[in-house]
């Protein structure tokens, strides 16, 4: 079938079949499959259970600063002046309540870690057992 187009030039108009559909349907569904979303609750996506049974100081709140905070939150430059460097350090933090009020992105404490999404879940239950327990050394 030919038609003329408003220039007077010939053209054929081509029927699009249910196969020619599927040859443009199919890549359009990979695309929006390969660029869907991702879920990344740690807890959830990897099916581990948060045991706030034993946290100590030298496993799990040691790990967490250690991979979270001392990247910025170390030696005399640290920002605001919070250091994070030792036990001390750390206690100190926690007990004024900014350690807590950073990582659970309370109102009027800035979320930390800066430029970084929210600690998952279990690490901010871990370091809150570990000042409810009374901040030991352990």
């Amino acid at each position: 079938m030919s038609h003329e187009n408003f220039y007077g030039e010939c053209y054929v108009a081509k029927k699009i079949t249910n196969y020619h559909m599927k040859l443009i349907s199919v890549p359009i569904l990979c695309l929006a499959l390969l660029s869907s979303c991702t879920y990344n609750k740690e807890e959830l996506l990897y099916n581990n259970t948060c045991d706030t049974s034993n946290v100590k100081y030298s496993v799990q709140i040691v790990n967490t600063i250690a991979a979270n905070c001392l990247g910025c939150h170390t030696g005399a430059s640290a920002p605001g002046g919070i250091m994070l460097d030792t036990y001390t350090d750390v206690r100190t933090v926690a007990m004024s309540g900014r350690l807590l009020g950073a990582i659970t992105h309370s109102p009027g404490y800035r979320a930390m870690p800066d430029f970084a999404p929210k600690l998952p879940e279990c690490r901010i239950a871990e370091i809150r057992t570990w000042i409810r327990n009374g901040m030991l050394n352990n």
